[in-house]
């Protein structure tokens, strides 16, 4: 098959659950063209996009300035060169009337990324709003092919609520298929509209042969190691996991926690630790690589993902940072948000709490920290969900067989 992604950022070190689809799909024999809005910042990368040989296989959107000026000159630029590289789906894109939430500028870029005529089997969208936008590319002759949009968070909690219900209505009509990453997203397509019949759900999963399993005990030394590993953002709530530690710390003085990751609160988590007067216990790391996520879970006792719903709405999907630490056998701390309930079985694998409860953060994790006994236990019984409902390469098999049945027509 000829599978186009498309995608917000490419390559995201904090969306290794796409990095394993495409390279899973390569390996299948597939072919695959990666088109996305703009690259990533950050130099850091997995070792797969240069082992694949994917930032060949990209195209970029060209970026829209925000100057008004400039932006009008874009827009001339734009309608100069693709009249006559693409003078039919110029003319279309001039007749419609109306295109909801994406805007004019955007919809050029996309126009300009796509070869002269980009024809897939199939167009897998990350994100409803690509997949907003491949369904009017599909409409003015951009592109071909049966378009797959997956739903992973924030478009389906902060974008809807910032939006409104019909935000996704032409999309419902007109894609072709739906994969919400979670029951929990699932019933919300339902409840906005989208016919059920289109909806397979379809998790993110992780390459557990990279993880491998070790039991965790307590150490003679009576240190503990913590670690939360995610993109630093409301959501994530590490705040709340800051100060659970801090409530806690002056019991167990040889508590060490890490947090890898960074992002736009980095400096308010770094004023909140030297606050709290922990900073010889508690680190930000910075970003991690796939490689290096490896390595510090290797070192660590007990994975902390406190996530929680931001004041816009928006909400996590399934955190992949749960997954890796539990297909290497560590006992975790999350909350009961959006679909980790699905990953996580409260008292077999790990703990969860209420979101933004520091109380009941502290008190779970001292649990942990009293009956050390029950780490191995749970390791095992998260190791085992793991292999059993998120292993990529039965995930993997599973979407190129659904892309199959598509095509074939026996989807939807």
């Amino acid at each position: 098959m000829k599978i186009a992604f498309f995608l917000n950022r490419f390559p995201m070190l904090s969306q290794t659950f796409v990095l394993n689809q495409i390279t899973g799909l390569i390996d299948r024999g597939h072919e695959v063209d990666i088109y996305a809005i703009r690259p990533e910042n950050d130099t850091k990368m997995h070792a797969d996009v240069t082992k694949y040989n994917l930032l060949n296989r990209t195209h970029y959107f060209r970026d829209i300035p925000s100057n008004k000026l400039l932006r009008a000159v874009t827009v001339v630029s734009l309608l100069i060169k693709n009249y006559y590289r693409k003078p039919t789906s110029l003319l279309k894109f001039l007749r419609f009337s109306s295109y909801g939430k994406i805007s004019v500028v955007k919809i050029l870029c996309a126009i300009d990324a796509f070869p002269a005529k980009g024809v897939y089997d199939i167009i897998q969208c990350h994100f409803g709003p690509n997949g907003t936008l491949a369904v009017i590319l599909r409409n003015i002759g951009v592109i071909e092919g049966k378009i797959v949009t997956t739903f992973h968070g924030y478009d389906i909690s902060s974008y809807i609520k910032k939006n409104g219900d019909d935000v996704y209505k032409n999309l419902f009509g007109e894609g072709d298929i739906f994969l919400p990453i979670s029951e929990r997203w699932k019933n919300t397509l339902i409840e906005l509209g989208c016919d059920e019949r289109k909806i397979f759900v379809h998790r993110m999963g992780i390459d557990t042969s990279k993880f491998l399993f070790s039991p965790r005990n307590h150490h003679d030394n009576g240190k503990v190691r913590l670690l939360t590993i995610c993109r630093l953002v409301e959501k994530k709530g590490v705040r709340y996991a800051v100060r659970a530690v801090a409530k806690i710390l002056g019991r167990y003085p040889n508590l060490e926690y890490k947090i890898a990751g960074d992002g736009p609160l980095k400096i308010q988590l770094e004023d909140l630790i030297k606050e709290l007067n922990i900073q010889d216990n508690v680190k930000i790391l910075g970003w991690k690589n796939q490689e290096e996520i490896v390595e510090l879970l290797k070192d660590t006792d007990i994975l902390i993902a406190p996530s929680i719903t931001g004041t816009d709405g928006e909400q996590e999907g399934i955190p992949v940072a749960l997954m890796e630490a539990l297909a290497q056998g560590l006992p975790v701390l999350s909350t009961q948000h959006s679909g980790i309930p699905e990953l996580i079985r409260d008292g077999e694998s790990g703990f969860l709490v209420r979101e933004g409860d520091v109380d009941a953060l502290a008190e779970r994790l001292e649990f942990f920290l009293v009956h050390p006994e029950i780490w191995s236990k749970m390791g095992r019984a998260g190791r085992e969900h793991v292999e059993k409902y998120y292993n990529i390469d039965t995930l993997n098999d599973r979407l190129a067989g659904l892309y199959q049945e598509l095509l074939a027509g026996k989807l939807s």
